[in-house]
């Protein structure tokens, strides 16, 4: 190969580097800012291939989409002197990349100055709740107080928050044994409580329930006795009635009935030769 033929290999690999220097490329998700030494030149929006001076212009790409902060745990003092550690995130966009290249630069700086102005606000806010506030459902308005706060300062730099949230509120390590083994201890004086009170209840239970028993079983002993009264007056009435008609007939009747009761094959009966019982005996004698 050549002289010529080197120079124009290199003309091509020169051309290629420029020209790849030249261009670059704007995606629908995001938005570019052209700097030259540092100064701003303009702003590309619009998705596709762009034109820069090359080695002189520089592109600094900003996300359009929504971005999540998510904070180191950090401990914050509540109203009621309670040590929190506290976890919490943010959802945020880039609404002015000019203003956020101009104040902070870039996406990792405007992260840190929403970790200093979101926690400096949530560390306020907590500041004025009791503990049980900031574990309850008070937590959804707190939250809400703290990203408007932190919302109007996060505008100077360009940057619109959309949410904070906490993802975590633990107690400290060192305070946390001592409070579960508080919990504990309450727990358990509630449950004996709830037990004493079914105990008392329970014998309340049985109590009435024994006493309707035994109103139960009197109420049914009165009426089985006025029944069997009722019964064995209705009998009294038909033997009168039978003795009126025939009392004959009925006095045989009555003495068989006796017999029946009185005599089987084993039975030895002793009677006098005169005795009432023994007269239809010498009759079937007979």
């Amino acid at each position: 190969m050549g002289t010529k033929g080197v120079v124009i290999i290199a003309i091509l690999v020169a051309t290629i580097i420029v020209g790849s220097s030249a261009l670059f490329t704007v995606d629908e998700t995001e938005t570019i800012i052209i700097t030259q030494f540092g100064k701003y030149i303009r702003t590309v929006k619009e998705p596709g291939l762009k034109l820069k001076i090359p080695f002189i212009q520089t592109t600094h790409y900003f996300d359009k989409r929504v971005l999540e902060y998510d904070a180191a745990p950090a401990e914050i003092l509540t109203k009621d002197k309670k040590n929190l550690l506290v976890d919490n995130y943010a959802r945020w966009r880039i609404i002015d990349p000019l203003k956020l290249y101009k104040t902070v630069r870039n996406v990792r700086g405007a992260q840190a100055r929403l970790a200093d102005i979101i926690y400096a606000d949530l560390r306020e806010e907590l500041a004025t709740h009791n503990l049980s506030d900031v574990i309850d459902i008070h937590r959804e308005e707190l939250m809400k107080t703290v990203a408007k706060k932190s919302a109007e300062k996060a505008k100077q730099y360009g940057i619109e928050i959309i949410d904070v949230r906490i993802k975590r509120a633990d107690l400290p390590p060192e305070v946390a044994e001592s409070v579960y083994a508080r919990m504990n201890a309450e727990r358990h004086r509630i449950a004996k409580k709830y037990r004493s009170e079914g105990e008392e209840e329970a014998v309340k239970i049985r109590a009435e329930t024994d006493k309707q028993r035994a109103i139960i079983l009197a109420e049914s002993y009165r009426q089985a006795q006025t029944i069997k009264g009722k019964a064995e007056a209705e009998a009294v009435r038909i033997y009168a009635s039978a003795f009126r008609r025939d009392p004959q007939f009925y006095d045989f009747i009555r003495t068989l009935e006796t017999y029946k009761k009185v005599i089987d094959e084993e039975t030895t009966i002793i009677l006098r030769s005169n005795s009432e019982l023994f007269k239809y005996l010498d009759i079937f004698r007979r």
